[in-house]
């Protein structure tokens, strides 16, 4: 009996997410280019743009049930990439280049650690372990959006350096160790509204749409500090976890 061989054709719908993931990858790039050039408010919307192309791409596979290891695999490159690597280096170009090796060393600091969030995160993923309802450590987008908090400030006030590169260093370093702690973040798949509540949560998000079109980089920076506040809520609220609990 003949081993049945694997299709070679493909719906050409089935290549979006590993598009999307290509695309995440191309805005990363090129918000360093940007960064570079000192136009860091684009730089940051590319970041962003990537952060939701990441969002979406897992998702698409799943649902069009296209998921492959060679997609994983991008995934997670594209994300060291976008939110290790690019967040990075627009922080240096904003914030450190009057610190020069210092400022470097924070850098590196805060991308060795989102690649060993990740390392850990991609280990995880092929246990046979029950995930737990929540993240242990802070996710790499939201560490890279954490680290950014600083810029949606300096964007917010309109200064171009309204932080010393000082503190902006100890900041990304201990968003860094956020990302490879065992702290537990919140899981937004973990969250559970009333059927009651769902026309105030459509309401809430219209509000929220409309304060980040008017005041976009005020409702992010107010955005990172919410999180920032749901990551304290969530750490006391959780009992501290295990050393063989799952590691996401």
């Amino acid at each position: 009996m003949t081993a049945t061989r694997p299709k070679r054709e493909l719906r050409i719908i089935q290549l979006l997410p590993n598009m999307m993931t290509v695309a995440a990858i191309c805005a990363g790039l090129t918000a360093i280019r940007f960064a570079s050039q000192g136009n860091f408010k684009l730089a940051v919307q590319l970041i962003l743009l990537a952060a939701i192309l990441d969002g979406l791409d897992g998702r698409l596979a799943r649902l069009l049930k296209s998921e492959s290891p060679m997609g994983a695999e991008l995934d997670s490159l594209a994300d060291f990439l976008n939110f290790g690597v690019a967040t990075g280096l627009l922080i240096y170009f904003w914030a450190f280049q009057d610190l020069h090796n210092l400022g470097w060393i924070a850098v590196v600091v805060y991308a060795l650690c989102c690649v060993l969030r990740l390392a850990r995160f991609n280990v995880s993923n092929k246990s046979d372990v029950p995930a737990p309802a929540h993240f242990i450590g802070v996710p790499a987008p939201a560490g890279a959006f954490l680290a950014m908090l600083p810029v949606f400030g300096a964007l917010a006030l309109g200064d171009d350096a309204p932080f010393p590169a000082p503190v902006v260093g100890a900041w990304i370093i201990a968003i860094g160790f956020l990302m490879i702690s065992r702290v537990p973040t919140l899981s937004l798949k973990s969250l559970i509204i009333k059927r009651g509540q769902v026309r105030l949560a459509y309401v809430a998000f219209i509000c929220f749409l409309g304060a980040l079109i008017g005041f976009p980089w005020v409702t992010l920076s107010a955005l990172g500090v919410a999180y920032m506040g749901s990551v304290a809520w969530t750490w006391r609220r959780l009992s501290p976890t295990s050393d063989d609990e799952q590691d996401i």
